[in-house]
């Protein structure tokens, strides 16, 4: 596999060769973004990342950029390959965080739509999606402990700077201070994918496409399970490969009556994530699938939602239905301030202006994606759509709804 000649004009990088990885607690000889993709597979990553560094480096001020890192599983040295009969492929997107000085919301104005577009260009010669998101050190520094900000910081490749500009980051390092209520936010986003999923298993025609994302979906829900039982109980790590081996140690006090299947189904994640593939299964084994995926991700819901709010749920509906504040570590004000910016000042006069509108996503979701008679039943609806603000009645009108207001608050 090999790269076409760029299309973007590029100055020559200010800094010499691109930085090493910030991995210095892995002490490898090489640094590498595959476990064991092929040497033109990591030959054609380290051009891309070339490229980036170029690419920005031709938009952005010197004075401007800080750092540039590679996240995800390829900044982590564990991306995917995608093995095919001639050569290995990239799968998953590159994560590229662009680090900026100054202020957050004027770098967003100035510079986003430069960024998305170099990013297009650049995606077309990488064969993936790449991501070039703009980000502030200076907000890593303060923000609270997250997965997100945890995975960053653990698991990166330098692109632009060096590991001391983390110094005062040691906070972000401590997987056991990661709270529940982003294990809850794991499993909100993973079970979207299960219900759009859902929606393309649902369609007159389904593509090649298609079956793709079911199963790409399928797998990314089924290592998420294992992973939000892993932080419930303090034992998160960024390496998937490790987080299984953490998973099969395990051992709790308590009911937990289906711990092989969260490790059976995380073992499969995990090898899609390493290793993923292109399904060729039919509609129905792969609904087949999809039905025995999403029976046990209620089971992890709940359990998980029980221990964090510390209320038993017994289903569901009982979940969605409940009065409990699902997002109670949120701050009141701000909520107040997001949901002005998001649904206008009439909403400032509701009881729900100080809540947290990912709530809103967290009653919504349970019941489009785990009770079928949502669309029939006039309180499940009128719950549903009182969350999403929508008249929208049939199930898959519902769910566009849900997906529009997932994308704002994912």
């Amino acid at each position: 596999m090999t790269l076409s000649a760029t299309k973007i004009q590029t100055k020559e990088p200010e800094q010499g060769p691109l930085a090493e990885s910030g991995f210095s607690h892995r002490r490898l000889p090489t640094p590498r973004f595959t476990l064991d993709g092929g040497a033109e597979l990591e030959n054609h990553l380290a051009r891309t990342c070339q490229q980036v560094l170029a690419g920005v480096q031709s938009i952005m001020p010197a004075e401007k950029l800080e750092a540039i890192l590679l996240g995800g599983g390829y900044g982590r040295g564990e991306g995917g390959v995608l093995k095919t009969e001639s050569d290995d492929r990239p799968y998953n997107d590159l994560e590229f965080y662009v680090c900026l000085r100054g202020n957050v919301w004027l770098n967003e104005q100035r510079y986003a739509r430069a960024m998305h577009g170099l990013a297009g260009e650049l995606s077309s010669e990488a064969g993936v999606e790449v991501e070039l998101k703009l980000f502030s050190l200076a907000k890593l520094h303060r923000s609270p402990i997250s997965m997100f900000y945890y995975d960053l910081v653990m698991g990166h490749r330098w692109i632009w700077g060096e590991e001391k500009l983390l110094a005062g980051c040691e906070r972000h390092r401590h997987a056991e201070r990661i709270p529940l209520s982003e294990a809850t936010r794991l499993l909100m986003n993973r079970c979207s994918g299960l219900l759009f999923a859902k929606e393309r298993l649902l369609r007159d025609a389904f593509t090649p496409d298609d079956a793709d994302f079911v199963g790409r979906n399928l797998a990314k829900a089924q290592l998420a399970f294992g992973d939000a039982v892993l932080t419930a109980f303090g034992q998160y790590h960024w390496s998937c490969r490790e987080r299984h081996a953490r998973l099969e140690r395990l051992r709790v006090d308590g009911d937990l009556p289906w711990p092989p299947r969260v490790l059976e189904n995380h073992f499969a994640g995990m090898n899609f994530k390493l290793h993923p593939r292109r399904t060729t299964a039919t509609t129905t084994a792969l609904a087949t699938e999809h039905g025995a995926v999403v029976a046990l991700g209620l089971r992890v819901w709940l359990w998980l939602e029980s221990r964090r709010l510390n209320h038993p749920f017994a289903s569901a509906r009982d979940y969605a239905l409940s009065p409990i504040n699902k997002c109670p570590e949120s701050n009141r004000w701000r909520n107040r301030l997001v949901n002005l910016k998001t649904f206008g000042p009439a909403n400032l006069f509701k009881a729900t202006s100080g809540t947290d509108p990912r709530a809103r996503l967290l009653h919504s979701l349970p019941l489009l994606l785990f009770e079928p008679a949502t669309p029939h039943d006039s309180r499940l609806l009128g719950r549903v759509q009182s969350e999403l603000r929508t008249t929208a009645r049939t199930w898959g009108e519902l769910v566009m709804a849900y997906r529009s207001l997932w994308c704002r608050f994912n």
